[in-house]
């Protein structure tokens, strides 16, 4: 039956319809093998008309066949459903379950059956996917998490270090007085430059917590609209700097959606750092690609080192330039967090021409319309 069963293609059948199917072919071939020991026993009974022992045993042999062949068919009905439409799919689920209890998100769940225990390994599948992914950002956000704490951790170490020494030479010398007034002046002064550092360190962390917090709200937004306003920013930020920018696009799309509060956040990072940097002009190119909006900024000047260029976005990283200081290095590590929040991301090179280039890129659902 099972291979009668497998020659006529019902995996597509649900349950229900093949517990039907199975209980009619069962009932079917239950009812013709009674109706041969029927037979049997009638054949019996007509070569012994008149033995009434070999009528009673008969009697009982045939009643004892009937509900065992009853019996031998519910349970090859069952045995056979099971085999065609439970066994495979619960194996499989039973050792998705096992991987996923050890930690072991690294397979794929694929049954072919379009029933309902097909459909329930692809939910599966679906769950297991996700959880991989989140598993993913999980273990790159402790990674990231520890990283930030690693390099916070290395940047303290000089303020404390100062103060610690400042302290201890303070705690030896201005008992006996020998420190003058200058030198102590000089020692509280700089001991107090530390202290703002350290004060400030505090900050930009927990500005990063913040940020890692933070929902992303998206929303409609006309293209030129969207244009305009960081055209705005790019034109207040240039004109303080006493630099120029020009502006190119390639988008097809009439209409956006996006969280413009966090779009523009990065934009004008971009663009401090672009203005920053260039010799005279920044340029910025906006573009819709595989549904990401990107924005990218180049400006004139001498470029990214090799160096920059694998750690811009580490937090606390700075090249020795001039005003390094006052952005503790986290312009572009903020960036990358927000465009990943995103669903984007972000990239430091080198412009064709020279001078840095940035592109911050952004998931967005898009409307021709």
């Amino acid at each position: 039956m099972a291979k009668i069963i497998s020659r006529l293609r019902l995996k597509n059948m649900t349950l229900l319809q093949s517990i039907i199917l199975l209980c009619c072919l069962t009932l079917i071939t239950v009812l013709a093998v009674i109706v041969l020991e029927f037979r049997w026993a009638e054949s019996i009974r007509l070569q012994f008309p008149d033995h009434s022992f070999v009528h009673d045993w008969l009697l009982t042999s045939l009643v004892s066949m009937v509900l065992l062949t009853v019996a031998v068919g519910i349970v090859l009905m069952a045995s056979i459903f099971y085999r065609w439409k439970l066994k495979k799919p619960l194996e499989i689920l039973m050792q998705a379950s096992e991987k996923i209890s050890a930690n072991d998100l690294g397979f794929h769940i694929s049954y072919e059956g379009k029933d309902e225990m097909g459909e329930l390994c692809r939910v599966f599948e679906k769950m297991r996917s996700q959880l991989e992914k989140n598993y993913r950002v999980l273990w790159r956000s402790v990674e990231e998490r520890k990283e930030l704490n690693a390099i916070f951790a290395h940047d303290l170490r000089t303020p404390l270090s100062v103060l610690k020494g400042y302290s201890e030479f303070l705690t030896s010398y201005l008992p006996q007085n020998k420190i003058s007034e200058n030198q102590l002046l000089d020692m509280i002064q700089t001991m107090n430059v530390h202290i703002v550092r350290l004060e400030n360190y505090t900050e930009a962390m927990s500005s990063i917590q913040k940020l890692e917090d933070m929902p992303v709200h998206t929303q409609t937004m006309e293209m030129d609209h969207l244009t305009s306003l960081l055209n705005d920013s790019a034109r207040q930020i240039t004109r303080q700097c006493n630099k120029t920018f020009g502006m190119s696009m390639d988008v097809n799309s009439k209409k956006l959606v996006l969280d413009i509060y966090l779009v523009m956040q990065v934009f004008e990072n971009l663009m401090a750092n672009g203005a920053r940097y260039a010799a005279s002009h920044v340029s910025i190119h906006y573009s819709v690609s595989k549904g990401l909006f990107s924005i990218t900024v180049t400006d004139d000047g001498s470029g990214f080192s090799e160096e920059a260029i694998q750690k811009a976005v580490l937090p606390f990283y700075r090249e020795e330039v001039w005003g390094a200081n006052e952005h503790h290095g986290l312009g572009l590590y903020i960036c990358k967090v927000l465009c990943e929040k995103h669903e984007g991301n972000l990239l430091v090179e080198n412009g064709p021409n020279g001078g840095g280039s940035v592109t911050a890129s952004f998931f967005t659902g898009l409307i021709n319309s």
